[in-house]
């Protein structure tokens, strides 16, 4: 047997370091380092004396961020200290019907021996606390008050939850907080109270429970607090007095007043008397009352508390209360709030007295009708079958009439050439239109009169449809079904064809409706905002925390009308606030909305402090807020879950990414229902938003590239109407028409790439759509319903 050498594993074998020679030359350094240069390093070890400098710089940076914390608590707190110091407004809201906002601040004040002063008229609490030295307004707001509670928490400092450790909170609670959230909170204050204390045992888990809950709305709470408890109410309060209040984004450069006495005076003057809080408040500013709108003011002037002595007695004050602003006539804000546009400007005439004299009235001299009186102007006169009614007549609708722009899309009524046929063989008798007709916006309207049961019944059944209609829409977007009665030239000549959605031209200011001329267009909006904005804080106008009496013109005596339990609050409005543009809202669904929302729906819009009434109409919102090369959008006919809409309204102008809320209302005027909450995007005018109609057609027969199309029209000459607009397959060919072939529709058609039987030829259309005119929204007005031309609008 051979003796064999014994061998390691390779992997055990030494490798040494290669050689590196410590003297390289200059030449072989600059190919090592390629043109790079060497420099010292931010992050190297310094010496020991520059880390001493270091060192204190860090000091004296730290002390720097702390006199600037300390200085900007004492500036944003310096309103409420001194004998004169503004109360610090806090609102007590009840989430639970068992429990009592009065219990919770009759609890706060018992906590230091302070005594509640309320006033009888307005509802208002007043608490003097000595031991904080300062002073805080509580507003005691009853349960199931939405809009109160809603315009509390606009001109609170802080907002106390009431919260029951017996009762869950309800859908309207839940509804609320959702609200507030997304309208904007102050600082939070959660507190449980109840008629008895709770059970030792069961405390502990009853506190995590809530405190869990008002988390998800108010991530910033840490602690709720019971009010049976003397030590937690004493923190409560402790946390009303000492704290610094949270900014409200949107209250930024406005001020605002909480009403403590409201007087109405002879000749429309109302008085509102409260402390002037947020920026300063100017006499050239116009002033914002909701439920009743806007006003001028006529003047300002002091209204400094009685001050008491040492001794308690109060000293009289017999001295005038100063003016402290006027209204400057060249700065103020006008109320003009949208123009008045002028029909018969450019247009002809109305003949004079003379001409209507010299021509014949009738054809007949025998039947000849009055001639008009001077100044007046005569009276139409319309044609109706031999004893008809008035109320019949009523609804003849003449060929001179107005159609609207609903009735001319649905082509509703294609029977009605035949029908005048027929009548015209009958015997006609001309009647004078009577006066009872009303002329709104260029269309007239009847007197109201009870539908027959059969159209009670249809429009019952098209509300229960909606449900289903918004599937077969989420199914096949925007595809409707071409009339078999009615030319599809006839029926879609609003509407066009788009090469590109994104880039093909659309001028937008062709065939603008009416309303575009009432409402103004900035030329830089944001250039707007920032003059503004600059001009507002040079404002020399009354000090936030001034007491004062606030004088408005021209106001209705119902504004006077203050009810317990409902503050009334006074916003200032910024300049141009007051007119009327196109406003555009980034919105999102509320998710724990299941309702059909539809665009033209009747809704309740809540931004800043107003609250319109709105028909909103929907349209998709660009990734980033795009607008592409032609700033044309598609049309949504319904707000869909989990995607960003835009909401498209006439309303006034709004600075600054505003939040706002929609609301739907209910049977229960205070309990309505959130449908979509998000924020104020833009006004701009130019924005297109584009309807897109879907016709379908089938392939009847198909040679490689080529098809014979059908069921998309029914006659040649539609056909030929609409050769020039390009064709698309859900397939994603695309193509055009080449020829008609017989008479009933059928085309010849030729794509891009061979198609299959299965696919199905589509043709896009679109027409611009325009929302309706918003209007204020007064609490206790009932809503109005959906008109037949609103959902006949939306069947297409």
């Amino acid at each position: 047997m051979t003796e064999t050498a014994h061998h390691h594993r390779p992997t055990l074998k030494q490798k040494n370091k290669p050689f590196k020679s410590k003297h390289a030359t200059k030449s072989s350094l600059k190919e090592v380092a390629k043109g790079r240069t060497q420099r010292q390093s931010p992050k190297a070890r310094a010496t020991q004396n520059a880390a001493a400098q270091l060192r204190t710089n860090r000091r004296n940076n730290a002390k720097q961020v702390q006199l600037k914390k300390r200085q900007s608590l004492v500036s944003a707190t310096r309103i409420f200290s001194g004998t004169d110091g503004a109360p610090r407004i806090v609102a007590v809201v009840p989430l639970t019907e068992d429990v009592n906002a009065r219990d919770v601040t009759s609890r706060l004040a018992q906590s230091i021996d302070g005594t509640l002063h309320e006033d009888s008229t307005t509802g208002l609490q007043k608490l003097r606390a000595d031991r904080f030295k300062t002073s805080v307004q509580f507003i005691p707001l009853p349960y199931r008050q939405m809009y109160a509670a809603l315009d509390a928490c606009k001109v609170a400092d802080y907002v106390i939850f009431v919260l029951s450790p017996n009762v869950e909170v309800d859908q309207w609670g839940d509804t609320l907080l959702r609200t507030l959230q997304a309208q904007g909170l102050p600082e939070v204050v959660t507190v449980v109270a109840s008629d008895e204390p709770m059970e030792p045992k069961e405390k502990s888990g009853i506190m995590k429970s809530l405190l869990s809950f008002i988390q998800y709305f108010v991530p910033s709470q840490s602690r709720v607090y019971d009010m049976h408890h003397g030590s937690d109410a004493l923190n409560a309060l402790r946390a009303l007095c000492e704290g610094k209040p949270a900014d409200v984004k949107w209250r930024e450069g406005r001020s605002w007043v909480l009403a403590e006495a409201v007087e109405w005076k002879e000749g429309g003057v109302l008085g509102i008397t409260g402390v002037v809080r947020g920026a300063h408040l100017s006499a050239s500013q116009l002033i914002h009352l909701p439920n009743f709108g806007d006003f001028q003011i006529a003047e300002i002037r002091a209204a400094p508390l009685p001050r008491q002595s040492k001794s308690g007695a109060v000293a009289p004050m017999d001295i005038e209360p100063e003016v402290l602003a006027q209204p400057d006539e060249d700065e103020a804000d006008s109320l003009v709030s949208s123009n008045d546009p002028d029909d018969l400007e450019n247009e002809q005439t109305w003949p004079t007295e003379e001409e209507m004299q010299g021509a014949s009235n009738g054809q007949d001299g025998a039947e000849k009708i009055p001639d008009a009186r001077v100044g007046t102007t005569p009276k139409a006169v319309r044609k109706i079958p031999k004893g008809m009614s008035e109320y019949q007549a009523a609804w003849i609708i003449d060929e001179t009439d107005e159609e609207g722009e609903d009735g001319e899309e649905d082509g509703e009524g294609s029977g009605g050439e035949v029908e005048m046929e027929e009548a015209e063989e009958e015997e006609m008798v001309e009647v004078p239109v009577e006066d009872t007709e009303m002329e709104t916006d260029g269309k007239r309207s009847v007197a109201f009169q009870d539908l027959d049961e059969d159209e009670e019944e249809r429009q019952l059944q098209s509300w229960r449809n909606r449900k289903r209609e918004e599937e077969d829409d989420a199914q096949f977007p925007d595809e409707i079904d071409t009339p078999l009665d009615v030319p599809a030239r006839t029926r879609f000549q609003r509407y066009r064809g788009l090469r590109s959605f994104r880039t093909s031209p659309w001028d937008p200011y062709e065939n603008l409706p009416r309303d575009y001329a009432r409402i103004f267009q900035f030329e830089d909006f944001k250039r707007t905002e920032r003059n503004v904005r600059r001009r507002t804080e040079e404002f020399s106008g009354v000090e936030p925390g001034t007491r004062v009496t606030v004088y408005l013109k021209d106001a209705p005596k119902e504004a006077a009308q203050v009810v317990p339990g409902r503050p009334f609050v006074a916003f200032s409005l910024l300049r141009h606030e007051h007119k009327k543009t196109v406003l555009n809202f980034a919105v999102q669904r509320n998710t724990e909305y299941d309702g059909s929302v539809r665009s033209k729906d009747p809704l309740i819009l809540c931004v800043g402090p107003r609250r319109m009434r709105v028909n909103p109409i929907y349209s998709q919102h660009l990734r980033g807020g795009g607008k592409g090369a032609n700033n044309v959008h598609k049309f949504e006919r319904y707000l869909r879950h989990g995607t960003t809409s835009v909401a498209t309204i006439y309303g006034p102008v709004v600075y600054g990414k505003q939040p706002c809320t929609l609301l739907r209302e209910t049977d229960d005027p205070q309990a309505p229902e959130l449908v979509a909450m998000g924020s104020f995007l833009n006004p701009d005018t130019t924005r297109i938003v584009a309807k897109r109609i879907v016709l379908t057609g089938h392939p009847y027969k198909i040679h490689k590239k080529t098809a014979t199309i059908r069921y998309m029209f029914f006659n040649p000459e539609d056909v030929e109407y609409f050769k020039p607009i390009q064709l698309h397959t859900k397939y994603g060919r695309a193509g055009h028409i080449k020829e008609s072939l017989g008479t009933h529709g059928y085309y010849k058609a030729h794509f891009d790439g061979p198609i299959s039987q299965m696919d199905t030829v589509c043709m896009s259309l679109y027409k611009r759509v325009y929302p309706k005119w918003s209007e204020l929204w007064r609490e206790g007005m009932p809503a109005p319903s959906a008109s037949k031309e609103d959902g006949d609008a939306m069947e297409e």
